[in-house]
């Protein structure tokens, strides 16, 4: 919690001081991000499919919720606060959806969603796995905590 918060900080006062190394920033924030939830998932095809799902999950969010308002400087001024206490709750929401993720893939193109799923989860440890460890934790390719 107390990285969490520390981070928060840190990006505010990017924002204000420093907007221009945020790009820069961005990709250590995601690989910090992603590698927890690769230990945390099990580091595996399922692992991807939760943080993929939950990226898009959280964007389609807040997309909506601004597209949703009268306007940007409304957004801004009058419905920034419930945006947060909303935004907080969806984001909860989206976490557990998130979890049942290969069930969205099903769905989409029945049968041949479950078709794809089980080959992804054959091909996925071959092909992909090792190149995205080598990318979480470096050259030695393997979580160094497990």
């Amino acid at each position: 919690m107390g990285d969490g918060a520390r981070a928060l900080g840190e990006f505010g006062d990017d924002i204000v001081n420093r907007p221009g190394v945020l790009p820069g920033k961005a990709n250590g924030w995601l690989r910090t991000w992603f590698g927890k939830i690769w230990r945390v998932r099990g580091g595996g095809l399922y692992a991807v499919g939760w943080a993929v799902t939950f990226a898009w999950l959280e964007v389609t969010t807040i997309v909506g919720q601004i597209v949703g308002s009268d306007s940007l400087v409304s957004f801004l001024t009058e419905q920034l606060l419930e945006f947060v206490l909303r935004f907080a709750t969806d984001s909860l929401v989206n976490f557990v959806q998130a979890f049942i993720w290969p069930v969205y893939v099903i769905e989409l193109w029945p049968p041949f969603g479950m078709i794809a799923l089980g080959l992804a989860f054959i091909v996925f440890p071959a092909l992909l796995k090792k190149p995205i460890e080598r990318w979480l934790f470096g050259d030695a390719g393997a979580d160094p905590k497990s």
